[in-house]
């Protein structure tokens, strides 16, 4: 098993004991292969969620660059209500995990397929 393919079984993981989901793992793949070589390196790979810039960045490059999502929408309110339940005391949040729930919460799966 290739060290991609390690990280995507921690990514399922998380999502099944953290969130109660059982992902769909062709989209779980292609988000994390979306992601490049970022989910090698912690601070990439990651998402903090107590850095203002983090969470702009994941507005303004993911959901309104890659998801097409309405910069007038209320992007910090999904955001933050994941971010919320992965825990703030849990300090890694794996972004390819925080993009796959944000792809699901705004149906836009079609965008990987």
């Amino acid at each position: 098993m290739n060290q991609r393919d390690k990280l995507i079984v921690k990514y399922k993981k998380d999502l099944e004991t953290k969130f109660g989901i059982e992902p769909d793992m062709d989209l779980l793949k292609k988000i994390t292969i979306g992601l490049g070589p970022s989910i090698y390196n912690r601070d990439s790979g990651n998402i903090s969620s107590s850095e203002e810039s983090e969470l702009d960045r994941v507005k303004e490059k993911f959901l309104v660059g890659k998801l097409n999502i309405d910069p007038d929408d209320d992007l910090d309110t999904p955001i933050r209500s994941l971010l919320e339940k992965y825990g703030r005391t849990h300090r890694t949040k794996y972004r390819a995990v925080v993009y796959y729930l944000l792809v699901k919460h705004y149906g836009k799966e079609d965008i990987y397929f």
